[in-house]
């Protein structure tokens, strides 16, 4: 595993972390198919929530939900739909798609951004 792994690794462990302190039911992680990959599944009060992570370790290059590219944000869509038609026991009202910046700056803590709703 490369540095940039880990990186990614303790991000959404703190992304989850996060989740879990605010009540949701983080349901799967790191699910893959053929069109690509889902951060965090969860559930937010009846709402299927589709999470993507983004860390970094300084702004050096700007903001990680920055990172989010609109390709990203349609692909997540597709994804979404992918994820709950392979798990049709999963009933929700709704589904979105939110985001989560982690910044990890050396030795100062973690910082995170939740944004909610982002498609």
């Amino acid at each position: 595993m490369s540095a940039k792994d880990d990186l990614g690794r303790l991000g959404e462990q703190l992304a989850a972390d996060h989740l879990t302190r605010l009540g949701w039911r983080i349901l799967d992680r790191n699910w893959r198919c053929a069109a690509g990959e889902i951060d965090i599944v969860a559930l937010d009060d009846g709402e299927l929530v589709v999470v993507e992570v983004k860390t970094r370790r300084s702004r050096a290059f700007g903001d990680p939900l920055e990172g989010v590219t609109d390709a990203k944000l349609t692909r997540l869509c597709v994804l979404a739909g992918a994820w709950r038609r392979a798990h049709p026991a999963v009933r929700a009202a709704s589904s979105r798609i939110d985001l989560v910046g982690v910044l990890v700056p050396g030795r100062a803590p973690a910082s995170l951004d939740h944004l909610r709703g982002a498609a």
